[in-house]
């Protein structure tokens, strides 16, 4: 990486490597476009975790491949077992939804697979990032070791996060750091935010269950529509009177089923739907309210009821001090004028489940090609980006890994 344009005006006088080589830039492009080529669902990476292993260990690197199967851990320089590491975490799944796009050549070659959500560009800064703070390492650059973590199945719920954990990736791990593509932000720039930046997401699936028998006589038996349509009223307001208010807590439907015919009262009845809220404390405590405001209505219709309650992931909450690292680094790699505050987001993301064990933070990477007026969003078969955020990317996570260990070592 060229040293031609440094920066010494951040605590400790850190002199942070210029911008990413044209020859290294082409090479990620690329490498980006053949991922986004080869789609692959979560916990079924083979091919993507094989090109990354491949270009690791062209960098001189040692990675290892998780024990699920797919998705990688790797150490860039020499971990003394006390020194706290600094973590970069990537996912590397796509989505089950066809690419509509028919502009680029680099559109999915996988029936009803895509990268819809970005997932190839976080892959894609991570192992440039880890490109070059290798070579950094080699020439005695690197003030403290950093590790990189390729992700399964974070479309998947729980997330594969747990699974990654599981397999020892947070062992000695004092930060992590990770980046997600924002279509409402230009290239170039990044969205940062302190404290809760994504929501929890949780879903439920609940059955209802009665004698059932005649219209005619509901007073004989368990009026058990009824009781399934309380539950849809009452257990929404119920649950967000019992708890505060700025939680955002929130049940919300997707699924009602019972019944056939119109004079016979069913003894089953279904619903799903799912439970958001946007704060930790509330995310924690909303198993207990659910449960309790489904049985109390459940109890008054005389009606069985089997909830199963399946935790998806809870918000992803921002450490002040490690944001503050991300600001520091983008600020010296793109200006003040190139961080935007960004607002939560009622989507979820497995990288909580990192922040639950050591403190992190994620920021929004812009992927909007500037002056670009078109609304954008993630999860649709048109998605793509403006590949700028890549080099954006790659000299952002290497900045942080340079402050963070120079600060560590203050």
């Amino acid at each position: 990486m060229s040293r031609e344009s440094e920066t010494d005006d951040l605590p400790g006088s850190v002199n942070l490597p210029g911008t990413l080589p044209e020859t290294l830039r082409a090479e990620l492009i690329a490498f980006r476009r053949d991922l986004h080529m080869h789609p692959e669902l979560g916990n079924q990476e083979f091919r993507t975790t094989a090109a990354i292993k491949a270009r690791l260990e062209l960098a001189g690197l040692a990675p290892k491949v998780l024990g699920m199967g797919t998705g990688l851990v790797c150490d860039i320089g020499t971990w003394d077992g006390v020194q706290p590491l600094l973590a970069l975490r990537a996912d590397i799944d796509a989505l089950p939804i066809p690419d509509t796009k028919t502009n680029v050549p680099y559109s999915s070659t996988v029936p009803e697979r895509a990268h819809a959500c970005g997932h190839d560009v976080h892959t894609t800064t991570v192992l440039g990032a880890g490109i070059v703070l290798a070579e950094l390492d080699r020439e005695g650059l690197l003030p403290a070791p950093v590790r990189l973590i390729f992700q399964p199945a974070e479309e998947v719920l729980p997330g594969g996060a747990p699974d990654a954990i599981e397999c020892g990736v947070l062992d000695g791990v004092g930060a992590i750091v990770a980046v997600h593509c924002d279509p409402k932000v230009d290239a170039g720039s990044i969205g940062l935010r302190s404290g809760p930046i994504t929501s929890a997401c949780d879903r439920l699936e609940i059955s209802l269950d009665g004698p059932g028998g005649h219209t005619a006589r509901p007073h004989l038996t368990t009026d058990l529509v009824t009781a399934a349509a309380k539950v849809v009223t009452e257990v929404p307001s119920l649950v967000a009177r019992r708890a505060d208010a700025r939680s955002g807590l929130a049940v919300t439907w997707g699924r009602i089923e019972s019944g056939h015919a119109p004079n016979v009262i069913p003894n089953h009845a279904e619903l799903s739907g799912t439970v958001r809220c946007l704060d930790l404390p509330t995310w924690r405590a909303a198993p207990d309210l659910v449960h309790a405001a489904i049985d109390e209505i459940a109890t008054v219709h005389r009606a069985k009821s089997q909830i199963d309650y399946i935790r998806g992931v809870p918000p992803v909450v921002n450490d002040p001090v490690v944001t503050e690292l991300i600001r520091d680094a983008q600020a010296a790699r793109g200006g003040v004028e190139s961080i935007e505050d960004t607002e939560q987001s009622l989507g979820g993301e497995d990288f909580s489940w990192y922040l639950e064990h050591v403190p992190g933070a994620l920021a929004r990477l812009g992927v909007r090609r500037p002056g670009d007026t078109v609304r954008r969003d993630l999860h649709r078969g048109d998605f793509d980006v403006d590949e700028e955020s890549i080099r954006v990317g790659v000299e952002l996570f290497t900045a942080v890994a340079l402050l963070y260990g120079h600060r560590d070592q203050d």
